[in-house]
């Protein structure tokens, strides 16, 4: 297999081709998913070595490397790598499934937090938990299922003749106030032990996460995200509309299909993972848009972004108290919220000027 690069065609864009697979290449995206990609190991690196029980960040890649002692080894593989890696693929997953939803329903605020995808895996979550009094494993299999289910639902109620997107960003945030009101419901009815435990999982946390968080998570991005890059590069096709998407040979309804069960798959493994995990979904794709300086986000800096927001944010969480963690849900909602105070102040702006 061989593979060209012919001239530019379009302002910032390098077409390859690799045997029979096309793909353009945006040499600023390139660049700006590498330099995302570097600060979240960097900060992930920062994490490993700090802690109650600090390890020089030498003796950190010794171990990494299958060169360290026993306690390092133990420190690093048994304490701290699991909720690393689960917040490195976590951020990731998010950060993609975000980019895909805002663009196939052309609108910003389409992320899984806003649509319900999160709090459907929250309520089946929460169900195991609280109803069948099920835990570890079983949890993360309700949160996989309640979201999967969740998405099916709203696809079925805002289905009429097709789908508009608008319509699914609406009946989206109608199921998820549903979800939500019986989510509060389930917490109210629970014993206060289990209730705790339920609230703190519905806040989003990485404290504690075993191999098997890091499976799951790190399963779904391994299998979907390389798929949903592929049929990513039908997204701005997509975004003008079903008539020019099939005038220039784009396969409509089965990129369309197969980027939101992509998108679907990626924000449960993500959210069984962790929890739902607020904003990162949401701004991640919007940020790194602005620093590709494209009018589309591409699904691996919207990734790569969303790994080093969750990075970043777990350090704060990690240090934001002396004496305890804090759930890095609750860094992420206060971070959110910022951005949208932001982006509000910013329009305001815009339209006075």
């Amino acid at each position: 297999m061989t593979a060209t690069v012919e001239r530019k065609r379009s302002p910032g864009r390098v077409p390859v081709r690799a045997g029979g697979v096309s793909l353009r290449l945006h040499p600023r995206s390139f660049v700006v998913g590498l330099v995302l990609l570097l600060i979240a190991l960097t900060i992930a690196l920062v994490n490993l070595s700090s802690g109650d029980l600090p390890v020089p960040v030498a003796d950190v890649l010794r171990s990494l490397a299958g060169q360290g002692d026993t306690g390092t080894d133990f420190i690093v593989y048994e304490l701290r790598l699991p909720r690393v890696l689960v917040t490195l693929f976590v951020g990731a997953g998010l950060g993609a499934s975000g980019t895909v939803f805002q663009s196939l329903t052309r609108n910003p605020l389409g992320s899984p937090d806003f649509v319900g995808l999160t709090i459907g895996a929250a309520t089946g979550a929460l169900l195991v938990m609280l109803v069948l009094g099920g835990g570890g494993v079983q949890v993360i299999v309700g949160a996989i299922l309640g979201c999967l289910a969740t998405a099916v639902g709203i696809y079925l109620l805002a289905f009429r003749r097709g789908i508009q997107p608008f319509r699914l960003v609406l009946m989206g945030v109608g199921v998820s106030a549903l979800l939500e009101a019986l989510n509060s419901y389930l917490i109210y009815k629970a014993r206060l032990e289990e209730a705790l435990a339920a609230q703190v999982w519905m806040i989003g946390s990485v404290n504690g996460r075993t191999w098997t968080h890091v499976w799951i998570v790190v399963g779904a991005v391994v299998v979907l995200l390389p798929v949903v890059v592929y049929y990513g590069r039908h997204l701005s096709m997509l975004a003008l509309g079903d008539e020019i998407a099939v005038l220039h040979g784009v396969p409509v309804e089965r990129s369309r299909a197969v980027l939101a069960l992509g998108a679907v798959g990626l924000s449960a493994g993500a959210t069984a993972a962790a929890g739902p995990i607020a904003f990162v979904a949401l701004a991640a794709g919007p940020l790194s848009a602005r620093l590709t300086r494209s009018p589309h986000a591409g699904i691996l800096p919207a990734a790569m972004m969303g790994a080093a927001l969750l990075a970043a944010s777990d350090w704060v969480a990690q240090r934001a108290l002396s004496t305890q963690d804090i759930p890095v849900g609750i860094v992420t909602a206060a971070l959110g919220g910022a951005y949208l105070c932001w982006l509000l102040f910013r329009e305001h702006r815009a339209r006075s000027v």
